[in-house]
């Protein structure tokens, strides 16, 4: 059902919230924004109606997180070298809070499939190792909050790899470490936390997943994201045996057994020892950056609010953004998408509760073209959809 039009007082400024993910591959989510602020400003000037417009750059916890989240901060990106899925040497960025209490980790900075490409894939012995210098660097520093974006990983490692990088050490029954990546795992006998990081437990983890897999099985870390990052059917057999394993190990450790919680199979089951052994809390990563940005608070107050990303379909009123964004606006607020692509269904449109959808497409054209002319095309989509929201507001 539609959202209803707010009665507007003239004699104070039209609030206006502008909360975009990306557009994925073409235009960053501060970009996004500042693009969609641009159009709206110049038609609320057009109908002469004084507004004020919040951004804030969002994300839904995959790729594009930290930089929407360095964006709405006001910071800029930190890097150390570290290693990627591979062990070969990497830099990696991470971010920190200005008051330095949270911090942002996006894993694929160090583990991600994209880097990994250039040479075949090692399903066996890809490691999250490399993701531990980023964690140390946000604990040097002294946040107290870790907020981890897990999305795009090469890995299916149960996280034993970050877990090593912080002191853990998975042993074989001889005693003996063993080697990285989920392809030995089925050989381990227990795990030593005696040179763990005493920081790492202090630390408050939250983890940003959108699936809701297993560790292990039919619909496991293994069995459903396995082939993409080059498992064979061999190879599935031989990392879900060893994520068996490690659940065993963790729950003997800790008394958690992971293989009962949802999302555990996301990123090659990455949550699961953190979950286990430091008591990690896996949301939805739209809820996740949500709270840490405030949003809550900035909906509230908007009379109107305009969101989007690249492609708008069924799946975007699942988890994304702008499912988030919708459901955090109040009833009295319209809600405006705008999208490279918009391929909602009138009937889905109708029951989400967003006003209306545009696509910054403004003619037949290529897919090139339009990530050509992405950012220009936002601005005049935002700029034609408040030109004909305006009179409603005067």
């Amino acid at each position: 059902m539609s959202k209803a039009f707010r009665t507007h007082d003239e004699a104070t400024p039209l609030r206006v919230a502008v909360v975009p993910d990306s557009f994925k591959g073409s235009a960053g989510a501060v970009d996004v924004a500042a693009a969609m602020a641009r159009g709206v400003q110049d038609a609320f000037d057009d109908h002469g109606t004084r507004v004020t417009i919040e951004t804030l750059p969002f994300a839904d916890g995959g790729e594009g997180t930290l930089d929407a989240l360095l964006g709405a901060w006001g910071t800029t990106a930190l890097a150390v070298d570290t290693t990627d899925a591979l062990g070969r040497p990497v830099r990696a960025r991470y971010g920190l809070s200005p008051d330095h209490v949270t911090g942002v980790v996006e894993a694929a900075e160090a583990n991600g499939l994209p880097a990994v490409s250039d040479v075949p894939l090692r399903p066996l012995t890809a490691s999250t190792r490399g993701v531990g210098p980023l964690v140390a660097s946000l604990l040097d520093a002294g946040a107290e909050e870790i907020l981890l974006c897990i999305g795009g990983s090469a890995t299916t490692d149960g996280g034993t790899g970050l877990l090593s990088a912080l002191g853990a050490r998975f042993l074989a029954a001889d005693g003996s470490e063993l080697p990285d990546g989920g392809g030995s795992l089925a050989d381990l006998d227990r795990v030593d936390l005696d040179g763990l990081d005493p920081r790492a437990r202090r630390v408050r983890w939250r983890i940003a997943c959108d699936v809701n897999n297993p560790l292990t099985g039919d619909q496991g870390a293994a069995a459903v994201f396995g082939p993409q990052k080059g498992a064979t059917p061999d190879d599935v057999r031989v990392l879900d045996a060893g994520l068996r394993r490690l659940a065993d190990v963790l729950a003997a450790a800790s008394g958690t057994d992971v293989r009962a919680l949802p999302g555990m199979g996301a990123a090659g089951g990455l949550p699961a020892g953190l979950t286990a052994l430091l008591g990690a809390e896996v949301l939805p990563g739209s809820r996740m950056v949500a709270e840490v940005l405030g949003a809550e608070e900035i909906l509230s107050r908007a009379d109107l609010v305009l969101t989007g990303e690249g492609s708008f379909d069924s799946q975007s009123l699942s988890g994304k953004v702008v499912d988030a964004v919708r459901r955090l606006t109040p009833a009295h607020s319209p809600v405006v998408v705008i999208a490279g692509r918009v391929s909602v269904s009138p009937e889905d449109l109708r029951r989400s509760g967003i006003t209306a959808a545009f696509s910054i497409a403004r003619g037949p054209g290529s897919l090139e073209q339009m990530q050509d002319e992405v950012v220009p095309g936002i601005t005049w989509a935002a700029y034609n959809c408040c030109r004909l929201l305006a009179h409603r507001f005067a």
